[in-house]
């Protein structure tokens, strides 16, 4: 239900679950994801081209640049408390590989906080519902979600997959 017929991918990201009945801030998560799609645009980063056309200052700039969103994603995360867990990925839901079998309970309204980049000390926060908690995993059904949003969930997911697939092939 999750995957079936949808774009999904499998990744390692920063999320956390909290019991709660809110809606999240979808109108966030819209602009979050389109920000990082018009910077991933510019940046050319879909793993077939490189900075060839800027010029070689520019490309270390950018390169520091990298490095300290980088750095400063790892920060938010400790100060945050999301640890990064294996998680599967489509614009449905989520299923989540914790370390430990969390409390939760089938059918419980929960609020997904989500770092959607590694590099972006920012998340989203989407509502849920758990479908199964089998052990330490856990499959949850995203809640009604905006239009616009799932829109952007659908690209956001397009890139990573498309990001993924880039690496295989290079590997």
């Amino acid at each position: 239900m999750l995957f079936a017929e949808a774009l999904s991918c499998e990744l390692a990201l920063p999320v956390s679950i909290a019991a709660s009945d809110s809606a999240g801030r979808q109108a966030q998560a819209v602009t979050l994801l389109s920000g990082l799609a018009q910077v991933e645009d510019l940046r050319k980063d879909d793993g077939g081209e490189e900075h060839g056309d800027l010029p070689l200052l520019a490309q270390r700039m950018d390169a520091k640049l990298d490095l300290i969103l980088a750095l400063l994603g790892r920060l938010a995360r400790q100060v945050d408390g999301m640890p990064e867990h294996d998680l599967r990925w489509s614009r449905r839901g989520l299923r989540i590989d914790f370390a430990e079998a969390p409390a939760l309970q089938t059918r419980a309204s929960v609020l997904v906080r989500l770092q959607p980049a590694d590099w972006l000390p920012d998340h989203l926060e989407l509502p849920a519902t758990v479908l199964e908690v089998s052990g330490s995993r856990v499959w949850l059904a995203f809640g009604e979600l905006r239009p616009d949003l799932v829109e952007a969930l659908d690209r956001h997911l397009f890139r990573l997959h498309r990001r993924q697939i880039a690496e295989q092939r290079r590997r």
